[in-house]
């Protein structure tokens, strides 16, 4: 009697949730390893993808891309909320990339004096920024002069006297790096310091970025003749055709929609700067084959180094600071 008040036997209840339950887990269990499954053919298919691009491009796409946009990301937020913020960071980049020519010179004979190059270098930045132009020339002719001088004192040490180059192609070289990289980078921040300028600098930089991806993308889709075979091989014809139809729409958009210019202002501002990144690519393509290397360094997986980065946009900023001058 007690045991039919009792009710029944609670086993087969809890025997049928130990069986759900497992189901239950087979079944999670399953579809994890079913996504990961997924997931590892679709790494396999990008990386084999990845590996096609960079044996085309000479560049691995995932670093290129996470190192661009950090870089794009730091230039348009320095730009907007701080422009000595700007300064200092263009300093920083810059100071990166004339010890990275200055080495890479050293690679074909010269001797560069490094340390006093990456001093200049840095006083030519701000100088810009807060002497405008004629304090940016005058900080860079003095950068000449005590360069030369530091090298002409390291002449006196046998050690460093006999480097495969003349005493004079040694002070040419040091001369070309300040003039190369900090000179015309000077440009970005001089334009950067004028009221509104800040907008061109940033007009400027996402000119060339798109005449780069237009021409990268355009060339890995059609490219089939080459632009300059003997200086950049992978450059092609269909490449800069895609290069310059980008840059024109960028600056199409940017002159009505940033700049508060007319249209026809957009396509002087994008074939202008389509022109001077082109010719700031090659001109870096020129110098590398010349020395014999394929980077400037291998500081920005993707990218190479920094100069490799900058070689489009040096030139591009002193003609936007043309431009600007000239326009507004």
């Amino acid at each position: 009697m007690a045991d039919d008040l009792a009710g029944p036997s609670p086993a087969p209840a809890k025997r049928w949730w130990q069986l759900r339950r497992a189901d239950v887990e087979a079944r999670a269990d399953a579809t994890v390893k079913e996504l990961q499954a997924q997931f590892e053919a679709t790494k396999h298919q990008f990386e084999a993808a990845n590996e096609v691009i960079e044996a085309r491009t000479g560049r691995n796409l995932i670093a290129a891309i996470a190192i661009g946009l950090a870089l794009g990301l730091t230039v348009v937020f320095t730009l907007i909320f701080m422009k000595e913020l700007f300064m200092i960071f263009t300093a920083i980049i810059v100071a990166f990339g004339s010890f990275e020519l200055a080495t890479a010179l050293r690679i074909a004979g010269y001797r560069v004096p490094r340390t006093a190059i990456v001093l200049v270098a840095v006083a030519t930045i701000p100088a810009a920024f807060y002497l405008s132009d004629p304090g940016k020339w005058l900080v860079m002719l003095a950068g000449v002069v005590l360069v030369a001088l530091w090298r002409i004192a390291e002449f006196a040490f046998p050690q460093w006297r006999n480097t495969g180059r003349t005493l004079g192609q040694d002070l040419a070289a040091g001369a070309f790096v300040q003039v190369y990289v900090p000179f015309l980078a000077g440009f970005a921040v001089l334009l950067s310091s004028k009221p509104g300028g800040e907008w061109w600098t940033l007009a400027a930089v996402v000119i060339v970025v798109a005449t780069d991806t237009g021409a990268y993308a355009s060339g890995l889709m059609f490219g089939k003749h080459p632009m300059a075979p003997r200086i950049s091989p992978k450059k092609t014809w269909e490449g800069f055709a895609g290069s310059v139809l980008c840059a024109v729409i960028a600056g199409v958009l940017l002159a009505v929609l940033l700049l508060g210019q007319p249209w026809w202002m957009g396509i002087i501002l994008g074939l202008t700067l389509c022109g001077t990144a082109t010719i700031g690519d090659l001109t870096e393509s020129l110098i590398k084959r010349d020395i014999g290397i394929k980077d400037m360094s291998s500081w920005l997986p993707g990218h190479g180094g920094f100069l490799d980065r900058l070689d489009s946009i040096l030139p591009s900023c002193a003609a936007a600071y043309i431009l600007f001058v000239i326009f507004v």
